[in-house]
C-alpha cells in the first residue's frame, strides 16, 4: 500500500491534538459535504472531504474511496444505502479525525 497517502502517525500527536470521531460523528461531517442537497456525494464532494480529513491527495483518496463505497457503480456515494461503506473505508484508512489549521498544509 502506498503510505504516503496515509496521515502519518506523527500527525496524530500533534500540538492541537487531533479530533477522533465516532462513526456517527463521521457520518454527520461526511453528510455536510453533500454540495447539492441530492443525498449523493460525487467525486468532488469526496475530494473536499478528504481534504478536510487531513489527507495530502484527497483527489486521489476519493476515487478510491468511490470505488470502495460505490456498490452499485453509478459514480456516486448514496447517503441512504453506501454511506456505511464509506465510513468503514475513511476509518480503515486512518481518516477518522479532523485535521486543525494548524495541521493542513
Amino acid at each position: 500500500m502506498l503510505d504516503f497517502v496515509r496521515p502519518s502517525k506523527n500527525n496524530m500527536k500533534c500540538p492541537c491534538n487531533h479530533v477522533t470521531l465516532t462513526d456517527e460523528q463521521l457520518a454527520k461531517v461526511i453528510m455536510k459535504y453533500d454540495s447539492n442537497g441530492d443525498r449523493c456525494l460525487n467525486k468532488e464532494d469526496l475530494k473536499d472531504l478528504f481534504k478536510q480529513l487531513g489527507s495530502t491527495s484527497p483527489r486521489w483518496r476519493a476515487a478510491r474511496a468511490l470505488h470502495h463505497a460505490d456498490k452499485n457503480g453509478d459514480g456516486y456515494i448514496d447517503m441512504g444505502a453506501e454511506l456505511d461503506q464509506l465510513v468503514k473505508y475513511a476509518k480503515k484508512h486512518g481518516y477518522n479525525t479532523l485535521a486543525s489549521s494548524c495541521c493542513k498544509k
